[in-house]
């Protein structure tokens, strides 16, 4: 399991729920569950991490929400705005650039 501060995602967890969210709207738990699934377990965050993450990303403008009801529970319901679109191909881009970096660096190349 992995978490932000300090680890191989820190930095990074913008572009991921950015991702998982550009699928379709979820709440905050089925963002965990998202990236749960989607890695095999390997990330594996607590609520209080990805809740700050959602807000601020709304905060951002990159997400909009509103409170949906199902299961006898109100749950506030996260979708990727328009903005968030076009932040997300841009995360994505710059994920691409570092990653081939780092790719290079660790595999020996000069």
């Amino acid at each position: 399991m992995y978490s932000v501060a300090g680890g191989p995602i820190h930095g990074h967890l913008d572009a991921l729920v950015l991702r998982v969210l550009a699928d379709r709207p979820a709440h905050g738990y089925a963002v965990i569950e998202r990236l749960r699934t989607q890695t095999g377990g390997v990330i594996d965050l607590p609520e209080g991490t990805i809740y700050p993450a959602l807000y601020r990303l709304e905060d951002e403008g990159l997400l909009t929400s509103r409170w949906t009801s199902g299961s006898g529970r109100r749950r506030r319901e996260y979708t990727l705005s328009a903005q968030g679109k076009r932040g997300l191909a841009v995360r994505q881009r710059q994920w691409r650039t570092f990653a081939s970096a780092v790719e290079r660096v660790l595999a020996g190349a000069s």
